[in-house]
């Protein structure tokens, strides 16, 4: 008999989800406001018991599923963003119909991305990807009026669609090569696919089939339409999130299942990181819409985190799976601070109400929302790599393990594409600051506010006091060494 205990996370998760969507049914609009908070604490509970059970070894289920370090970190990651996306939600979803709908969807979503992490088996990999996925497509086109939502969410879907097919594809090949799904026993037949032509084209499959879930060029295609036309709550929840699953199941499939096969995807990686971190941040520059530049700069984070598949010390992926956590704040909170403006810019009436993410409506947002000025400052300034946040111990960590490995150039390439996103994230700092806002001042409305600040002490959390979190993603580091 197993001990469900060591699943009791993704239980409460489950439970929840299922919970809100039943007694959703029979509540008014307005009794439904309710809900927001029910989800946040299932969340905050499930959040609980992944910390309390750190530390714990354990496989499940005949080894599909495997709870150790690196399983537990990522849980960790998918909750918080969980965690700030349902609290920014409460305002969001305010005296909705379909709010049990959006909160369910959420947590099956946040499921799927545990379950993911936990995976020790293509097949259980692949449905918890899809439950993931069908659960994001959903609610990026959440608001069904709104074209651009709408448009966003195709995109979204038929590219993941195909995507979902390629991975498919690449795992039946692995399974025709070593003739088991199991992560462990394709590691001790690795020979086998190394020997076999099959192989590469497996590499090639399963490179396609996450570089989308992980959002790298030229995978990247159906990112900054879905980022952009999604609500900003949900943008929050599929760049923070979302994105992350892609790269811990990446982990454990190229570091133990495909390790005989290193130098093929070795240099892959490579060259998917510098074009990434690159193409993201010089389209990033040219952007007027906020969550379209916060996309592209996502894409250029991930080209960041990439370099961990590159370099490959236990130094490295310490690094690259610290910046996983890092990015979840600093991402996660800068869409919660856009999804902030937008709500005054629709609520007012005032400002570009075509673009409600337009850089002008940050016009003076220092006067007129001065918190949510401040959390963006922050995100923003954690994003480009400042010190005293978390975004600078990831790159210092990441950054230096390149050139640790005799990989200079990598790091260089990294450093300049630093310094580049340094003006875009500038260039808003002065719009919120040192530009006349065009409205009067406005209250921050309280769910707003705290998603807002639980995001910003994580951050500034992880950049003054960070030995906790990256002896964590160390202990998860371990798992892949």
């Amino acid at each position: 008999m197993e001990n469900l205990m060591f699943l009791a996370p993704e239980i409460t998760v489950a439970a929840t989800g299922l919970i809100i969507l039943f007694i959703g049914v029979f509540m008014s609009p307005r009794a439904k406001n309710t809900l927001g908070y029910l989800a946040t604490l299932g969340i905050l509970a499930a959040l609980g018991l992944t910390v309390q059970s750190f530390g714990i070894e354990a496989t499940m289920f005949s080894g599909t599923v495997s709870i150790d370090a690196l399983s537990q970190f990522f849980k960790l990651v998918f909750l918080a963003v969980s965690l700030i996306v349902s609290l920014a939600s409460i305002k969001y979803n305010e005296n909705s119909d379909h709010t049990e709908e959006f909160y369910a969807l959420v947590l099956f979503a946040t499921l799927g991305m545990m379950v993911v992490a936990s995976s020790n088996d293509f097949i259980l990999l692949f449905c918890a990807f899809e439950l993931a996925s069908f659960a994001t497509y959903a609610l990026a086109g959440f608001e069904k009026q709104n074209p651009k939502s709408l448009e966003g969410a195709m995109k979204y879907f038929v590219i993941g669609a195909v995507s979902s097919a390629l991975m498919l594809f690449g795992i039946s090949f692995v399974y025709g090569a070593t003739g088991t799904t199991s992560i462990p026993l394709i590691a001790e037949n690795a020979s086998l696919l190394a020997a076999n032509p099959i192989g590469l084209v497996a590499v090639v499959l399963l490179i396609a089939g996450f570089g989308f879930k992980m959002a790298l060029v030229p995978f990247h295609m159906w990112a900054p339409d879905a980022y952009q036309g999604s609500p900003s709550v949900v943008s929050s929840l599929l760049a923070a999130g979302s994105k992350k699953m892609g790269f811990v199941a990446a982990f454990r499939v190229f570091l133990i299942a495909l390790a005989a096969l290193q130098p093929d995807w070795q240099f892959a990686f490579a060259l998917l990181a510098v074009v990434t971190m690159t193409f993201g941040n010089v389209v990033a520059v040219s952007q007027t819409s906020v969550k379209r530049m916060l996309a592209y700069s996502s894409l250029a984070q991930a080209g960041y985190i990439a370099m961990a598949f590159v370099v490959m010390t236990p130094m490295a992926l310490t690094g690259g799976i610290f910046y996983t956590l890092a990015h979840a704040f600093m991402k996660g909170g800068a869409f919660i601070a856009a999804a902030a403006v937008v709500w005054m810019i629709t609520t007012q009436r005032t400002g570009d109400l075509e673009v409600p993410d337009h850089l002008n409506n940050f016009r003076g947002l220092g006067k007129r929302m001065p918190l949510a000025a401040l959390c963006m400052t922050v995100f923003v300034f954690a994003l480009a790599g400042i010190p005293l946040t978390s975004g600078f111990m990831a790159k210092i960590v990441l950054f230096s393990s390149a050139i640790q490995a005799g990989m200079t150039w990598l790091a260089v390439i990294a450093i300049l594409n630093s310094a580049l996103s340094l003006f875009y994230y500038a260039r808003l700092v002065r719009y919120m600051y040192f530009l006349p806002p065009e409205g009067k001042k406005i209250s921050l409305p309280f769910p707003y506010a705290a998603a807002l600040l639980l995001a910003a002490a994580g951050v500034l959390a992880m950049g003054l006091w960070p030995e906790p979190f990256l002896q964590w993603a160390m202990d998860a580091a371990h798992v892949l060494i």
